[in-house]
Order: C-alpha cells, then structure tokens, then sequence
C-alpha cells in the first residue's frame, strides 16, 4: 500500500466522512489545496448508469461561466478557406493531410482537436492514437463541427468535454483552487445542470449517486446531492 505523505494525512483529517453542503464543501476544497501550484478543482460523480448499454452512455459538454483557469491548446484539421478561419479564430495547430500525419507520428501536443465533417474519412486511420487520450473529435462533444471559429472560441473560453467511465462515473474539472467560491460554485452548478439536461434515456431508477470534489493533489470531499440538485448551498 503506497504511504500518504504526512502533508496528505494532515490535509485529510480536516474532512469528516458526512456529506457537507455544496459551499461549505468548496470552502473547505481551498482550505485544503496547500500545495507549491495552483491545483484544479475537480467533481467526481457516481451515477446510475451502465455505459455498456448505448443508452446509458453519457458524453457532452459544458461550458463553465467563470472558464477552466487553464490555457486550452487547440488543434483544427480541415481544408480550404476553413484553414484561415481556423487561424484567425486562434487555433494553435492548423492543417490538412500533413497534421494528420504528424499526429499518427504521435506529435500530440495540443488539448482538444477540433475538425470539419469532410475530414472525419481520414481522421478514422487516427482511432489508435487518439481513442485513448479522448482526442477523437465527435459531434457529441461539438468537435466535429463546420463553424470552427465558434468552436474554438467556446473551448478557449471554458467548455469542457465530459464523458462518463466503464464504471458511471463522471471526473470533471470546474476551475482553479484560487477561483474566488463564488466563481466555483457557478462553475460546478453549470456541471449539474449539464449532467440533468444530457440524462441519458435509457436511466432508470436513482440517477445521482454521490459526489465527491477534490483538488488535484488534495483528499476527497464528500458533497450532499440534494445540496447541489436542490440548489440548497450553505
């Protein structure tokens, strides 16, 4: 078993095992997030779904209010006059067949890639490379798009992808440990409201689980659902 750290163990006896209500939670996110960088605040959610079913699968975006704190690396694959748009919107990475082959070369050095629907035929051959770090561009995520400057434009200015794992949980970010609490509980009711509206029709039963939020390098917080759901804050 690997040992925590002691600043770990000192950290994580400031979090009891009951739920705490969505902004006592946050409060106690910052409190505990005592690292030598700005870690990201993250929200776990268990829900009830089985994404081996296709109509429990749950893959969507959001955008946060108050943006991710983080500076989105973009790369566009198209052709024609949707190569100056994608340049002028401020992609970092522009290209046609050449991009693609850099990238099966296994240059990723990019956060998101965005592409046209004429594109997708021989972005395909990229299953392998990008599958696996959630690079595919897809519809569902609004990466696979002909308005590449709106799309660019949202993710830059804080739109998240999130899908839900094997097991039906989601891990999403909602900002930074130095947003102000205001600025993370919007984000994370964004998140809420998100995760409600893209229900998945084949749901049955309980939906919410539990959530937890987290810094990057900090102990697991409890969050009480109704809290969030119910918008009962504090």
């Amino acid at each position: 078993m690997k040992r925590l750290s002691k600043r770990f163990q000192s950290v994580q006896s400031l979090v009891t095992e009951s739920s705490y209500k969505v902004m006592p939670a946050i409060q106690l996110l910052k409190q505990t997030a005592n690292v030598k960088f700005i870690e990201t605040a993250e929200a776990h959610i268990k829900l009830g779904i089985d994404p081996k079913y296709s109509d429990q699968q749950l893959r969507a975006t959001v955008t946060l209010p108050k943006g991710t704190g983080k500076k989105i690396s973009i790369a566009v694959i198209t052709k024609g006059e949707k190569l100056n748009e994608a340049q002028e919107a401020g992609a970092d990475l522009v290209g046609s067949e050449d991009l693609i082959e850099e990238i099966n070369k296994g240059n990723l050095d990019f956060d998101k890639l965005i592409a046209t629907p004429d594109m997708m035929p021989q972005i395909a051959k990229l299953g392998r490379v990008l599958g696996p770090r959630g690079l595919m561009p897809s519809p569902k995520a609004g990466t696979v798009t002909t308005d590449i400057g709106q799309a660019i434009q949202e993710f830059k200015g804080g739109k998240v992808e999130y899908r839900v794992d094997k097991n039906g949980v989601l891990h999403i970010p909602f900002g930074k440990v130095n947003f102000s609490e205001q600025d993370l509980l919007d984000n994370l009711e964004a998140v809420q409201e998100s995760v409600d509206k893209n229900r998945p029709s084949g749901a049955k039963g309980k939906y919410w689980h539990n959530v937890y939020i987290s810094s990057t390098m900090g102990p697991s917080i409890p969050v009480e659902v109704s809290s969030l759901r119910e918008k009962i804050f504090i």
